[in-house]
């Protein structure tokens, strides 16, 4: 038996999407300087927020005015690229590693193999999307499909990611959309043909994270020690948190 590698496992998280990029751009730094394992965390946005790219400066006037449930809907900033995400009714995952040989596309095709596994196991079979010509022009990240994204055999898109690299480390978060408010993505993306998955009533946060933390341990061949964020810690990323423009 060879020993195998330790990452870390934050606990289920909700906070605000300004504190939730603030810990992922903190874990990928601290990762990169030798600091610290890597690590896996799955986290909920509260407010629902929509997370725009680094790199997406254009963006429709009325996103900041938007209301959802009497709360306005926050924008926020990713440290990693890709295009608008909205978070309501979903679920994110982030890895932070490094080791990983191979370009951009192959790398996030190793990280997304324990999405794929776990998916199959809860009985929805997804394959990767391929960038059409719209890709672009388009602000929504789940109206386009690229290489970056897992499909639905039906072709809606469940997974959404993206990847900031620094060196030999890497972060790549993605938003799973689970149970999507209808109206919230038409008022955001104005598509009226947004098609919805029925996930499974049976599906509980819990199982599917219960699911994706075996196959994740299976895929990444290592084992998890589950430690919450510290004082000390949570100070730290407090710093990092400053609300964007």
């Amino acid at each position: 038996m060879h020993n195998k590698q330790i990452w870390r496992l934050i606990p289920l998280l909700e906070a605000s999407g300004n504190m939730q990029m603030a810990i992922d751009h903190w874990l990928l730094e601290k990762h990169l300087s030798g600091q610290h394992p890597p690590s896996l965390r799955f986290y909920t946005w509260s407010p629902v927020a929509i997370s725009l790219g680094y790199h997406q400066h254009k963006y429709p006037q009325h996103w900041q005015n938007l209301t959802w449930q009497g709360q306005k809907v926050d924008l926020v900033r990713r440290p990693t690229g890709g295009r608008a995400v909205l978070h309501q009714g979903d679920l994110t995952y982030a890895v932070v590693t490094s080791g990983l040989s191979g370009n951009r596309i192959e790398a996030y095709q190793k990280i997304c193999e324990f999405l794929i596994q776990g998916w199959r196991q809860l009985g929805i079979d997804l394959h990767y999307g391929s960038a059409g010509r719209g890709y672009i022009h388009n602000p929504n990240c789940f109206g386009t499909t690229t290489g970056a994204d897992l499909i639905t055999k039906d072709g809606y898109k469940l997974i959404g990611s993206a990847q900031l690299r620094r060196g030999k480390a890497i972060l790549q978060h993605g938003s799973m959309r689970l149970q999507p408010d209808v109206e919230l993505f038409a008022e955001v993306f104005g598509s009226e043909s947004f098609s919805c998955l029925q996930i499974p009533q049976n599906l509980s946060m819990e199982k599917i994270i219960a699911v994706l933390l075996t196959t994740a341990s299976d895929c990444f061949d290592m084992q998890f020690s589950v430690q919450p964020l510290s004082e000390d810690e949570w100070q730290a990323i407090l710093a990092l948190s400053q609300p964007t423009e």
